[in-house]
């Protein structure tokens, strides 16, 4: 059983930065795909950016490249978001969501294709 728990949220003033964190227990780390996911209120689901665990690909939605890094740490099994010069349309809840899956690029962004997600953490970026 895969468990999900993010971390790292909080109130930031815009181009300001964060890093949120992902703690993954019971996942298999060989293949694979996960993904951060961010949802306003009243809005569905957007894929922000995603990650081949066994190819090492990343995927990044254009609202956020240059400016967004996802990144893993394997000896804590913990997946992590960067997130720099923040706007306040970034402002959301954020989610970590993984699946096993060999192929990733053509739906990391495709919240329905994920099986695990963790609880949230609240992002609220100031003008």
């Amino acid at each position: 059983q895969v468990q999900l728990v993010e971390s790292g949220g909080g109130s930031v003033q815009a181009g300001g930065s964060l890093r949120l964190s992902c703690a993954a227990s019971a996942y298999t780390y060989s293949t694979g795909c996960m993904a951060w996911f961010r949802q306003a209120p009243g809005k569905g689901r957007e894929g922000v950016a995603g990650a081949n665990i066994g190819a090492g690909s990343k995927y990044y939605a254009d609202s956020v490249k240059g400016r967004f890094t996802i990144s893993r740490d394997n000896a804590k099994n913990t997946l992590y978001l960067q997130m720099n010069s923040l706007k306040p349309e970034d402002t959301a809840m954020y989610y970590c969501a993984a699946r096993w899956d060999r192929f990733c690029g053509d739906s990391w962004y495709l919240a329905h294709r994920y099986t695990y997600w963790g609880q949230g953490t609240q992002v609220t970026v100031s003008s």
